[in-house]
């Protein structure tokens, strides 16, 4: 038996009832199946498939993750769109440029996931603002130390997620 075979029982078992769940989950049956597929290939490369004891909760959990991602994404993507709806013409970044922002806000987003919202906050302030930390703590009601507790927890927590 080659390693796909469990996976392609799965697939056959499982593939329709998955669809149809992220199906009302998303509201999008194409959205649903790209999704369901990514699904999938997470359990081929995970090579857990021998193992699974309930394949539709294990099924749903990955998935679940997946749409968490995939709504993360659009909310960065209106974000990043109403912003650059506000710069001027001239200002406004090629196709290929707003494609290499959207990619870097991406994988800022998930370098952060998991900071609490003020962590996250401040070190946007910082890093991306470019604000001392006395004006970080002016501005949000916070010492310095606090800033700089923050900071240092955002960055350990960046280098965790690279590492």
């Amino acid at each position: 038996m080659s390693a796909l075979d469990p996976v392609a029982h799965l697939y056959t078992e499982h593939h329709r009832w998955l669809h149809g769940w992220l199906r009302r989950k998303l509201g999008c049956p194409e959205h649903a199946a790209d999704l369901m597929q990514d699904t999938f290939i997470k359990v081929m490369l995970n090579q857990a498939e021998a193992r699974i004891r309930e394949p539709r909760a294990y099924l749903a959990t990955i998935a679940n993750r997946l749409a968490i991602d995939f709504f993360r994404r659009q909310q960065i993507e209106r974000s990043y769109l109403e912003a650059l709806a506000t710069l001027p013409e001239e200002q406004q970044p090629s196709a290929e440029e707003g494609v290499l922002f959207r990619e870097a806000l991406f994988e800022l987003e998930r370098l952060l996931d998991g900071l609490g919202p003020r962590v996250k906050q401040v070190f946007l302030l910082a890093q991306c603002d470019t604000l001392s930390y006395a004006e970080i703590a002016e501005r949000l009601g916070i010492s310095v130390r606090s800033v700089n507790n923050y900071v240092a927890r955002a960055m350990a927590h960046c280098c965790l997620a690279l590492a």
